[in-house]
């Protein structure tokens, strides 16, 4: 088995063809943010992954084996929950809420302009809902936001896990498979509002 134990972050500083010709490996987030792992990439060779304590290993990071040869890491889709707001009665502030309350609870979140990703968790799915948002269940790459109180592995070394917290009361769904026009909230709407 061949080990790597030095990673270039995005690889950065080589030449794109160089990145380009590297064999691949696909890893999903589990196993990215592990700083040791063992994995077959793209020509067939095992390769034992040896990295600092507390490195997480992003899609597009690449890995110098110990012969010198490069491995390109890919993203693995896998399944998340995919947060949106709903433009039938919302805003896209309600994602910067929905991002406090995840973070509240150390949840490694996905950050983009249009969207949250967070793994999946019936709980808190279920409070995004009632919070008015859509979440959808889908199959794509996951890379949470880094950082002290990223909710992953940080530079200590420590692990941050998430522990589901039941909350009371907002029982709200939406089916949002569904066209959303005519789709008003407000007395006579069906929906429970009551907070």
């Amino acid at each position: 088995m061949l080990t790597a134990n030095k990673l270039m972050p995005q690889g950065r500083g080589l030449a794109p063809v160089l990145v380009k010709r590297a064999a691949t490996i696909e890893l999903d987030w589990d196993v990215r943010q592990k700083s040791r792992f063992d994995t077959t990439d793209s020509q067939g060779r095992r390769i034992g992954v040896f990295l600092p304590r507390g490195t997480a290993v992003r899609g597009g990071d690449i890995l110098v084996v110990e012969d010198g040869s490069l491995v390109r890491v890919i993203a693995a889709p896998q399944t998340v929950l995919r947060i949106t707001h709903c433009t039938a009665h919302g805003t896209p502030f309600d994602l910067v809420r929905a991002a406090y309350h995840l973070g509240n609870r150390h949840v490694p979140i996905e950050l983009q302009p249009d969207h949250l990703k967070i793994e999946p968790d019936h709980v808190l799915a279920d409070m995004l809902r009632a919070m008015h948002l859509i979440v959808n269940e889908v199959q794509e790459s996951f890379e949470p936001e880094g950082g002290a109180y990223g909710g992953h592995v940080t530079n200590d070394g420590h692990s941050h896990h998430h522990h589901g917290h039941a909350h009371a009361g907002h029982g709200h769904d939406h089916d949002h498979g569904k066209a959303q026009g005519g789709h008003v909230h407000g007395p006579g709407c069906g929906h429970d509002h009551s907070h």
